[in-house]
């Protein structure tokens, strides 16, 4: 039984869990939302929007739901969303996508990189993961068999640091895990970055697996560049997107994987063990969706900017130094020229439980040499919650108490 996990007395049964998972503790953005609720404080941790999202999709899974078909659908995803989702990238991203043997439909984006990883991921492989990194991702990794190997990303800018990259990469490394636009940092990653990873890729033979969940949530006319769409990359990119992303609706849980045929069986067989299929009036209404015009996408970028200012700007004119979102649902803010003497969740346990405040901090995000400075605060909130949240903090930073 020894180093096997952790074992449970049942009566007569005693049970082995598997230790990637029993030893993992509960999510930062569970942690922080049950403080939100235990003090009845305004949730800008987790990052979900309060608006219920697009009226005109919603109604159309109604309707689906109502007089379409609900068995269950193609495992690969009902043909008319694949063939939206290949679209939908050959217009805003110049892809030419076969949607039958190139586009895969997940029950979102979480199970879409828990696809890759355990489809692609054998036992001894390693893996370059970028922390502040998307929580799911580790121990995913280690479920296959594969070994993290982490390149630590730092504020204000969380650039590619070329050296560190180069010095993580041996004859074991196989894969490459890239979130772009990068939460919880909110950066958007220029081309320069992408083509340092795509040089990379191609001169270690990695495959990249990239979280890109936020593609269309980006600010101030900076465009997301997909890394499979980089010279070279095409063949040896596993693209990751999500409809609850796009339109704001995350408890629809629907992502969509794009890879090449070989890359693609691979995951689609990974996927079949997984959740195998999707709600197909879902689906429907995500091809209705994706199918808009470039305005609509422009206007929901334009109302989440306008969020963003009236957040980043009333906790700057507070005394929070904050680092300029570009991308996703969040902003940051760098405790250090506070001289606070309180690491980021101290930090925040503070917030949540003094002022009524939720953010997370972001020191969640890495498992080892973490920055401890920093915290994040999500905006996709209405107008009246963003007010009342800075009127709660108006002295956290100036005044104490």
């Amino acid at each position: 039984m020894e180093g096997r996990g952790s074992s449970v007395e049942d009566g007569r049964l005693t049970r082995i869990m598997n230790p990637v998972f029993a030893d993992l503790p509960v999510t930062i953005f569970e942690a922080m939302s049950q403080l939100a609720r235990d003090h009845n404080a305004i949730n800008l941790g987790q990052g979900f929007p309060d608006d219920p999202g697009p009226e005109d999709i919603r109604l159309k899974a109604a309707d689906a739901i109502v007089n379409g078909y609900n068995q269950y659908p193609s495992m690969m995803g009902i043909p008319e969303l694949r063939q939206a989702i290949a679209t939908h990238y050959r217009h805003w991203h110049h892809l030419d996508l076969d949607p039958m043997s190139e586009v895969l439909v997940t029950s979102g984006g979480t199970e879409a990189i828990a696809s890759a990883v355990l489809g692609l991921v054998q036992a001894g492989d390693e893996v370059i993961v970028f922390p502040p990194a998307y929580d799911a991702y580790n121990p995913l990794i280690r479920a296959a068999g594969g070994v993290a190997k982490f390149v630590r990303l730092e504020p204000p800018h969380w650039r590619i640091p070329e050296e560190a990259l180069r010095a993580a990469i041996t004859p074991k490394t196989k894969y490459l895990m890239f979130n772009n636009p990068l939460n919880p940092a909110a950066v958007v990653y220029p081309r320069e970055d992408l083509e340092l990873l795509a040089r990379i890729c191609q001169e270690h033979n990695i495959i990249a697996i990239c979280d890109e969940v936020w593609e269309h949530v980006t600010f101030d006319g900076l465009e997301h560049t997909p890394l499979i769409a980089i010279p070279g990359m095409r063949d040896r990119t596993v693209k990751i997107g999500s409809a609850g992303k796009i339109f704001g609706l995350t408890g629809w849980k629907v992502g969509f994987i794009c890879a090449a045929p070989q890359l693609l069986r691979v995951l689609a067989k990974s996927h079949q063990f997984l959740t195998f299929t999707t709600a197909p009036n879902l689906q429907v209404a995500v091809a209705y969706g994706l199918g808009k015009s470039d305005d609509y996408f422009m206007r929901a970028r334009a109302e989440l900017a306008r969020s963003r200012d009236r957040l980043s700007n009333g906790l700057a004119s507070l005394g929070f130094p904050v680092i300029k979102s570009q991308g996703t649902y969040f902003v940051t803010v760098d405790l250090k020229p506070l001289g606070l003497n309180e690491t980021d969740e101290q930090f925040s346990r503070r917030l949540v439980a003094d002022y009524k405040v939720a953010s997370v901090p972001v020191s969640a995000f890495y498992e080892s040499d973490a920055v401890t400075s920093v915290i994040r605060f999500c905006f996709c909130k209405k107008d009246a919650v963003i007010d009342e949240a800075l009127e709660r903090l108006t002295r956290a930073v100036r005044g104490g108490g």
